[in-house]
């Protein structure tokens, strides 16, 4: 005669056992969909981290080199894609507003000149910091003219919530007879 309490406690760790794999396999499966949505952003949205860092002085990158005050802004480079380089500083931008082409690949090159600053561009993959004595590299292409906010979102200070400015895309044949008159293009005329 079999005893009912053990097969009882049987058919228990039986459904027990049965349930812990259940939910050990909804586990595995929401940490896979975690990865493969961690790889799907990181190539298709290429946010990658930096592959290489590149340093400045900040006391004296006003005074040569990359970024000088002359050579802020959009330039267009040979390949004809456009380098924007950016200063950000206690409490401002420069330039304070940043002109760019549509549908052409901009690379964005900023550094700090002082703190630590936030470099976002509203509706781009663009979100990051900027360091005093690093040069920040990002890279996107506009799909269409608007202007997007370009907010600092580090706190850098008691004049932190004045700190903005401006990304104006325009149409590509508009700034490339612009680009032709002028080697540094601004939101300026």
């Amino acid at each position: 005669m079999s005893n009912p309490s053990a097969s009882g406690s049987h058919a228990s760790a039986e459904v027990a056992a049965r349930v812990e794999r259940r939910w050990a396999m909804l586990a595995v499966a929401l940490v896979a969909v975690l990865v493969a949505m961690v790889i799907y952003t990181g190539l298709h949205w290429a946010m990658m981290p930096p592959s290489r860092v590149e340093t400045i002085r900040p006391e004296s990158l006003h005074v040569a080199g990359e970024f000088v005050e002359s050579n802020l802004g959009s330039a267009v480079e040979s390949d004809g894609s456009v380098t924007v380089r950016v200063v950000a500083q206690q409490y401002s931008f420069t330039p304070q507003c940043l002109l760019v082409p549509a549908d052409t690949p901009i690379t964005f090159r900023a550094t700090s000149a002082d703190v630590v600053h936030g470099f976002l561009v509203t509706d781009t993959n663009i979100n990051s910091m900027v360091e005093p004595g690093y040069i920040s590299t990002f890279r996107t292409t506009f799909e269409r003219p608007a202007d997007h906010l370009m907010p600092c979102h580090e706190y850098c200070g008691t004049g932190h919530q004045g700190m903005w400015a401006h990304v104006k895309v325009i149409d590509k044949a508009a700034f490339a007879r612009m680009a032709a008159h002028s080697r540094r293009l601004s939101c300026v005329k």
